[in-house]
This record gives C-alpha cells, structure tokens and sequence, in this order.
C-alpha cells in the first residue's frame, strides 16, 4: 500500500506550526527595574532570535522530510518485488503440478493399452490352442477309423488269425489310449502351468501398479508438503513487514502526539531542562479518556496535563492494528525552552 502524498503533507505544516510556536515561546518578557526612581514607564527588553539557528532548524526539519520519503519508497518497491517473486513462483509450483498431472494420465493411458492389449494376446492363444486340439482329435478319429478298417480286412483275409489280431488290437488301442490319456495329461498340465504364469504375471503386474501408484502418491505429497511450507515461510515474511510498518507508524503518531501535546504547553523558565513522563490511554478517535502521571517534575506534569486537556484529541491511526499498538503509550514531555 503506498503512503498517500497527505500524510508528509500534514507531517510538513505541523513541524513548521511547532517551529512558529517555538520561536513565539523563545521571546523572554520581563520589566528592567530602574536603579534610581523614576516617574516614567518600565522598559520592555526582548531578546532577539538567531535567525541563523531558526533557518538551520528548518533545513534540519526538510532534510528530515526529504529523507523519511525517501525510505518510505525504498521500502513500498522492495515490497512491490517480494510479492512479485511470490506470483512468479506460485505459476511455475502451478505449472509444474498441471504437467506432472499430464504425465500421469499419459502413463496411465499407456497401462491400460498394454493390459487390453495383453488380454487379446491371452485370448488369441486360448482360441488357436482350441483349434489345434480340435484337429488333432478329429485326426486321432480319422486315423481310428482307417485302422478299423483295416482290421476288418485282414480279419476277413485271415480268419485264423482273427484271435491274434484282435488281442494286438487290444493291446495297440490300449496303448495309444495310455498315450492319448498321457497327451492329454500333459497339454493339462501345461495349460495349468500357463496360467500359473499368467497368474503371477498379473499379480506382479498389479503389485508393480499399487507400487508405482504409492511411489507418485508420496511424491505428491512431499510436494504439497513443500508448497505449504514455502506459503507458510512467505505468510512469515509478509507478516513481519507488517508488523515492522506498524511500529513506523506508531512512532510517526507518537512525534505527531508529541508536537499537539507541545502546541498546547505553557512553559517558564523554571521548567528548562526538566520533564515529565506521563502514560494516555486513547479512544479510538483520539480522545484522551485516561491520563497517567508516571514521573518527573510537578510543574512540568501539571502543565503537561493541562496542555493533554487543552488538546480534546490526539492523533490516531484509522487502522485497527496500528491503533491496538498506540491505545496505550508512554510520553516524556520536555518542555522545549
């Protein structure tokens, strides 16, 4: 927030006020006495003002003006960066989670392509393998029925031979039965196997899922923790700035209060050189509800406390934080001789 251009404006004709009352209370009354009597009037003698020293206070006075604006600008740009180095690292933590997030659906989409693509591979075998068993039995039938056939041949060539025959028959079909049965064990055996395989490859495929699924899951969140804590770290900073304004500001109200408080004091000579420390206690708009005398010279104190009351109010911030920080302060008034 920039100071409004007012605020030195204002600053600027209170210190030139206090100067004008300054040199106001600087001029010393007092009646001569006269050595012998005489019928005629006192003599007033005033003193004269260094008009070196009054123009030395009112370079002093802009110096300070120029140097307090000065600072206040240094210190609103360096501002002015900081949040801008915040927005530009804010878009590129944003930036980056949109592409780690395109990455992951691409990843993601490549998984389940491979895996539709797997379940065709795995349907094509199943589907070839029937087909080679169908023609394999449809061969063992074939060759069935040529062996019948030949055997009903020879067993009408040789009648006599029929016995013998037909126990070679027997003992032929009952070993290719063993063989079938032994086929069929093994392509059994080995469709089991295949499945085992097929098993535990997509077991290793789903656990290789969950892992990788953890893996990115506790990537992301490390760099939410990491973005938080930078937020966090960033709220720190701003907050600090904050709190280093409102001490400014308190101080800035505190030599505005100051000067009111002077504009308003009824010195003498006897007061040169002492003071008096006193604690206000402000309402919100700058009315004086409390007055505290915590020390010093009883004049000094009386005259302070006069002048507080000549003051109806004080100086005050409109802005809550700054007003909660100066509701409650502690001067030392010192009467400026």
């Amino acid at each position: 927030m920039k100071q409004p251009l007012a605020a030195p404006l204002t600053i600027a004709l209170i210190l030139h006020a206090g100067l004008l009352a300054l040199l106001a209370f600087s001029v010393d009354f007092s009646a001569q006495k006269p050595t012998q009597p005489q019928a005629s009037a006192p003599v007033v003698q005033a003193s004269m003002v260094d008009q070196t020293q009054v123009k030395q206070q009112v370079e002093r006075i802009r110096a300070a003006e120029a140097a307090q604006q000065e600072a206040e600008r240094q210190r609103q740009a360096e501002l002015e960066r900081q949040a801008q180095e915040a927005e530009r690292k804010r878009k590129a933590e944003q930036e980056q989670i949109k592409q780690l997030e395109q990455q992951r659906q691409q990843r993601q989409a490549e998984a389940q392509r491979a895996e539709e693509a797997a379940k065709a591979a795995k349907l094509k075998q199943q589907q070839e393998e029937k087909q080679a068993k169908a023609a394999a039995e449809q061969r063992r039938q074939e060759e069935v029925a040529r062996k019948a056939a030949e055997e009903r041949r020879i067993a009408e060539e040789a009648a006599a031979a029929n016995a013998e025959a037909e126990r070679k028959r027997k003992a032929e079909e009952a070993r290719k039965q063993r063989e079938a049965e032994e086929a069929e064990r093994k392509r059994k055996a080995e469709e089991a196997r295949k499945q085992r395989e097929a098993e535990e490859a997509e077991r290793k495929r789903k656990a290789a899922e969950e892992a990788e699924r953890k893996r990115k899951a506790e990537e992301r969140a490390a760099r939410e923790a990491a973005l938080a804590e930078q937020m966090a770290a960033e709220q720190a900073d701003l907050a600090r700035a904050r709190n280093q304004q409102v001490l400014s500001e308190v101080e800035r109200y505190q030599v505005l209060i100051r000067q009111v408080i002077q504009r308003n004091l009824r010195t003498d000579n006897n007061m040169r050189g002492k003071q008096c420390r006193v604690r206000l206690n402000l309402a919100p708009d700058g009315f004086v509800f409390n007055t505290q005398v915590l020390g010093g010279d009883a004049a000094v104190c009386r005259a302070a406390q006069a002048a507080i009351k000549a003051a109806g109010s004080l100086p005050v911030s409109s802005e809550p934080d700054i007003y909660n920080q100066m509701k409650e302060i502690d001067l030392r008034i010192e009467p400026e001789m």
